[in-house]
């Protein structure tokens, strides 16, 4: 691996290591998940100014508003889309700067991802050229209509947060399929777990969660 992908000082690998410590100390067990997290250079998906930030448990800005989720929020996810679920075909809505698309793109054999920023579509697919991720499709569009053409999708994962669950993004869903999406205004948000039996889909709340709003349409 190149010494960029490695990191030094504060990227360095040790503090990758304290960085998934914290992470089992919150909960997070599936080794799968947890190893991704060690072993992805999340310094290379945030701006160089806040590259010795990088592998703190925190939530950092990538422009246009929009954050780079914590890596406790990236690894809860990860670990609810696939625990004893047979997750091969996912969708991710909100691509951001792909870091959630590269974790993804380790745990399941293909990985759609839709970012209603065309500058932030582009900005992810030059970070996961870097890494030579090759199972992923990448879309600017309307996050609400989801990815019809790629459907059904064995998971789903929402990284904005919708007032209302949309409809289109359930339809999307395979039977049996798994879909985790933050849902409420802003200050009142809740991470669900939504899964589909025939024309019925089951919702468990997992925990209050804080996420940017869920937007339609795109923007450049």
């Amino acid at each position: 691996m190149p010494a960029s992908h490695r990191g030094i000082g504060m990227t360095s690998q040790r503090t990758r290591e304290r960085l998934v410590g914290r992470l089992m100390e919150q909960g997070i067990r599936d080794p799968r998940v947890l190893d991704v997290m060690r072993n992805l250079p999340r310094h290379l998906f945030v701006d160089e100014a806040l590259a010795t930030r990088a592998y703190e448990d925190t939530a950092l800005p990538i422009g246009n508003g929009q954050t780079i989720s914590q890596p406790y929020t990236v690894a809860r996810m990860s670990e609810a889309l696939i625990e004893n679920h047979d997750c091969q075909v996912v969708l991710e809505v909100g691509t951001g700067c792909g870091y959630q698309t590269a974790v993804l793109s380790q745990l399941v054999e293909r990985v759609y991802s839709i970012e209603r920023f065309a500058s932030l579509s582009q900005k992810a697919r030059r970070h996961l050229g870097e890494l030579s991720v090759r199972n992923v499709q990448l879309r600017h569009g309307d996050g609400y209509q989801g990815w019809k053409e790629a459907a059904p999708f064995d998971g789903i994962i929402v990284t904005a947060a919708p007032a209302e669950i949309p409809q289109a993004l359930l339809m999307q869903l395979a039977e049996g399929g798994r879909m985790i999406i933050p849902v409420g205004e802003q200050g009142q948000q809740t991470l669900v777990v939504i899964t589909r039996r025939g024309d019925e889909f089951v919702q468990e709340a997992l925990e209050v969660a804080s996420f940017v709003p869920m937007l339609a349409g795109t923007k450049v």
